[in-house]
C-alpha cells in the first residue's frame, strides 16, 4: 500500500482526507501534520508528526490542503532537506512568487497543483477556454459563490477559470481582471474579464462563467454540493501522480 501523509489534517478538507485515506484499500495513512489543532489530532489516535521534517520522512507521498503559510513551509522544508515526495497541493491564495517555489520543487519530484480538485471544474475550464477563443467579441464575467468562512477572494478556482479564458485570447489576466465595480466607472472595456465573489451560508462552491454578446449569452456553471467531491478528486489525482516523472501537473492532466 502507498504510505500517504495528509498535511493540514485538522481543517475541513484535511479531516475528510484523513477519513477517506483510512478507508482506501490502496493507501495507508502514515503521517499527519497541522500548524494548528495538533492536540485534537493526537486525541484521534492518528500518526501525528511533530515537525514538517518528521512528517515528510514518515510518508511516501503527500496531499496538502493546509494554508498558504503551511504549503510554503512544506515546500521549503522539502527543498532545503532534499525530501522529495510526490505532492498534490490544493491550497489557494498563493501569489506568483509563492507558485514559483512550487515550480522549483517540481524539478525534483512530481507535483500536481490545482485550485480545485473537481473533475467537473476541470471540464468547465476546458470548455470555457474553447468558448472564450471562439466567441472573441463576448464579454466574459465570472461569479463565484462560497460559504461565509472562506478567507480568500476571488476563489482560486475563479482565478483559474479567468486565466484559461485570458490565455485563450492572448491576454495578460493581471492587466484585464476586474474584481469590483462601484460608482461612476465608465463603460466596460472590450478586453475586461470580470471576476466577482459572493460569500454566505454554507455554500460549498458554485462557479458561473458567462459569455455575453448583443442579443444572446451563454452561461456555464458548476455546482459542488459536497466537499467529498474535492477529497475524492485529490486522492484520485495522487494515485495518478505517483507514477509520473518529475514536473508540475494540473488537474486537467488527469482527465
Amino acid at each position: 500500500m502507498t504510505q500517504v501523509g495528509i498535511f493540514g489534517a485538522s481543517g475541513r478538507m484535511g479531516t475528510l482526507l484523513v477519513q477517506e485515506t483510512q478507508s482506501d484499500n490502496d493507501m495507508e495513512l502514515s503521517s499527519v501534520y497541522a500548524r494548528d489543532g495538533m492536540q485534537e489530532l493526537r486525541a484521534r489516535d492518528l500518526p501525528v508528526a511533530g515537525s514538517v521534517e518528521e512528517f515528510l520522512r514518515s510518508c511516501a507521498c503527500v496531499i496538502d490542503f493546509s494554508s498558504k503559510e503551511g504549503s510554503l513551509e512544506l515546500v521549503r522544508t522539502a527543498q532545503n532537506l532534499g525530501l522529495y515526495k510526490p505532492m498534490v497541493i490544493g491550497t489557494t491564495g498563493l501569489t506568483q512568487e509563492d507558485f514559483t517555489q512550487i515550480q522549483t520543487l517540481a524539478q525534483h519530484c512530481p507535483i500536481l497543483y490545482a485550485s480545485n480538485m473537481s473533475m467537473g471544474v476541470a471540464i468547465l475550464a476546458k470548455i470555457s477556454a474553447l468558448v472564450a477563443k471562439t466567441l472573441k467579441d463576448s464579454d466574459i464575467e465570472i461569479v463565484e459563490y462560497h460559504h461565509r468562512h472562506k478567507k480568500d477572494a476571488p476563489s482560486g478556482t475563479a482565478l483559474t477559470l479567468a486565466q484559461v479564458c485570458a490565455e485563450a485570447r492572448g491576454l495578460d489576466l493581471q492587466k484585464v481582471r476586474i474584481s469590483g465595480r462601484d460608482g461612476i466607472i465608465g463603460a466596460r472595456s472590450r478586453e475586461e474579464i470580470g471576476v466577482m465573489s459572493v460569500r454566505g451560508g454554507d455554500v460549498v462552491g458554485k462557479h458561473n462563467v458567462g459569455f455575453y454578446l448583443d442579443g444572446e449569452y451563454i452561461e456555464l456553471s458548476h455546482n459542488a454540493t459536497n466537499r467529498l467531491t474535492f477529497v475524492k478528486g485529490a486522492i484520485n489525482a495522487l494515485k495518478w501522480l505517483i507514477s509520473k516523472p518529475n514536473g508540475l501537473y494540473g488537474i486537467q492532466d488527469c482527465l
